[in-house]
């Protein structure tokens, strides 16, 4: 999107609700933090605090100023740091607040958090082998999440989004896996499903409420970046390789696949 683009219509997604009246969608703009030192390792995160590099700061200084000619009501994300401090500048071009929201957070990895995957493998070969396998109800050693208790909790966080901004545009910053399960949320991709989408440090991701479901407007857009050091990581969650024939989601404009 163009900065003289105007937001596309919006929306966000619950579970199954009453379809809201007069058509008031509501776009979320999901933005993934900006990268941190364990990014760079590769080293699962989670819910560890793990703060910005200077990098990542200045990421985030970028996407405020990309943020800060579009339309937007309010800005929410995570408890950790790595995503307050990328949502600070976004808020501070709007000249709003940031709202607090726990749900937001990456997915809990338990015993996987502070490793590296050769460690994983390593060290804990069948837990990361089943991780590898995306089995939906395997929940991770040491306390961690199953895929399907994360979907749950974020499909509920962004449904809420949805209820408390009916027609509205609303930023989230928020972490790679969260952007992961939204992404499976408005394209109907079956959680032990390989990922094949990009989960950019900074990216714009945006999704649409109408009323009845989730649709995807436009994923990993980082424009705004071109003027970085270095180019966006991607989550540490393995992914595909893109098919090349495959048609991907615009990065930068309100067109659906």
């Amino acid at each position: 999107m163009s900065a003289s683009e105007p937001n596309a219509p919006g929306s966000n997604a619950r579970g199954p609700i009453v379809p809201e009246s007069g058509g008031r969608h509501t776009e979320l703009i999901l933005v993934r933090h900006g990268v941190t030192a364990w990014n760079r390792e590769r080293r699962f995160q989670g819910q560890i605090d793990i703060g910005l590099d200077d990098e990542g700061r200045a990421q985030a200084v970028l996407t405020g100023r990309r943020l800060a000619v579009w339309h937007i009501d309010a800005i929410y994300a995570s408890d950790l740091s790595r995503a307050r401090q990328t949502a600070e500048p976004i808020a501070a071009e709007r000249g709003l607040a940031v709202r607090i929201e726990p749900r937001l957070r990456e997915r809990h990895y338990g015993s996987f958090e502070g490793c590296t995957h050769e460690e994983l493998e390593r060290l804990q070969t069948e837990a990361w082998r089943r991780w590898r396998r995306r089995e939906p109800d395997f929940a991770l050693p040491g306390g961690g999440e199953s895929l399907r208790v994360f979907h749950a909790r974020v499909a509920a966080a962004l449904g809420d989004l949805a209820r408390v901004h009916p027609g509205q545009t609303v930023v989230a910053v928020t972490h790679g896996g969260v952007l992961d399960i939204a992404y499976r949320i408005a394209t109907g991709m079956a959680l032990e499903a390989p990922r094949g989408h990009d989960l950019l440090n900074a990216s714009l991701n945006r999704v649409r409420w109408d009323g009845c479901g989730f649709s995807l407007l436009a994923w990993a857009d980082i424009a705004h970046l071109a003027t970085s050091r270095e180019p966006a990581h991607d989550d540490v969650e393995a992914r595909l390789r893109r098919d090349p024939l495959e048609s991907p989601v615009p990065r930068d404009t309100g067109a659906t696949r």
